[in-house]
């Protein structure tokens, strides 16, 4: 009986060490980072550190969410930073001038979400390339960005307008990262338990294939970049909230992170592989790069080629495990 339990909780292990052999590598590969930079800096594991950390990646962490779903369907969101800027800012706008919050909020969200709409009947319904779609709409969701706010900054919110970026619960853990966590748990279940996240999975594996089992694609493809921009109006709403004020420059430039994550995370770019719990890791490992080579003093113009580089790695290592795959076959 014993010797049949042993057997069974061992193919549990293995079958998920398979079939987590990314994340678990790319955890593994967090855990010796984070062990190395404490003994190289004593300032690295300290509670304001971590928190501070936290506190920066919490919008990326949002928008890698997004991206994940985008890239498993094998598309690509570029507008996700201008998106975040331009939801944001009009947002603040709003709240600035009503001081209204519920109405602030709620325009930073349905900013968000049609932008995500129309990067999703582009690419989902007409078929135009995703790349080229949200390049596009980067560049508009910016212009506008700056159109909107005269390339001024708007402040002056009422003060429960920070309770999601700065609030705590029990005086001590962040609101914001109940958040984030909230919505990595919900994800994590649409991606693993629903018909949806089967869907987007089975589309990046083989668009053509999922159409002839009966699988709406346009409509799960544009709904992914739906759900893209969704969550890029939540994360305008965590860094507004945490900065207290909004200007035109916010987001420029974090797309780069969100894809980043999602790829450093084991997400396949040719699309139906990956999985938030590796965008998780991915997220934080990017934040924990940028925090610690700050705190060792070198030069932040390099911190562009260090996650440059990085991205790379994962990528060469995927394709290396892939001909390795092939080649055992």
């Amino acid at each position: 009986m014993n010797k049949e339990r042993t057997m069974q909780t061992g193919g549990v292990g293995k079958r998920i060490a398979k079939e987590y052999k990314t994340e678990l590598s790319m955890l593994a590969i967090f855990v010796v980072f984070f062990a190395v930079l404490s003994f190289a800096s004593p300032y690295f594991l300290t509670t304001k550190n971590i928190m501070n950390v936290m506190s920066q990646v919490s919008s990326t962490a949002l928008m890698a969410i997004g991206m994940t779903l985008v890239i498993i369907t094998s598309g690509i969101d570029l507008s996700v930073g201008s998106t975040l800027g331009l939801s944001g800012m009009v947002g603040c706008m709003i709240l600035m001038n009503t001081q209204n919050i519920i109405l602030g909020v709620l325009a930073m969200i349905l900013i968000g979400v049609l932008v995500g709409l129309v990067n999703g009947i582009l690419v989902g319904y007409l078929q135009l390339p995703a790349f080229i779609v949200t390049l596009g709409t980067m560049k508009i969701c910016r212009s506008l960005d700056y159109v909107i706010s005269n390339a001024s900054t708007a402040s002056k919110f009422p003060e429960a307008y920070s309770f999601l970026g700065k609030g705590k619960v029990g005086g001590a853990f962040p609101v914001y990262i109940i958040f984030i966590f909230a919505m990595f748990a919900i994800f994590i279940w649409v991606m693993g338990k629903t018909k949806f996240g089967r869907y987007l999975y089975a589309i990046g594996s083989n668009a053509e294939s999922a159409r002839l089992t009966g699988i709406n694609v346009k409509f799960n493809v544009m709904m992914a970049y739906v759900i893209s921009g969704l969550m890029c109006g939540l994360a305008a709403w965590i860094m507004t909230s945490r900065l207290m004020a909004c200007d035109a420059t916010y987001g420029d430039g974090a797309e780069m992170d969100a894809i980043a994550a999602a790829v450093i995370g084991g997400t396949s770019m040719s699309g139906g592989k990956g999985t938030l719990w590796g965008t998780i890791i991915g997220v934080f490992l990017v934040g924990f790069l940028r925090n610690a080579l700050n705190i060792l003093g070198v030069n932040p113009y390099w911190q562009g080629t260090a996650i440059g580089a990085v991205i790379v790695i994962a990528v060469l290592a995927e394709k290396l495990s892939k001909l390795k795959v092939k080649k055992s076959k």
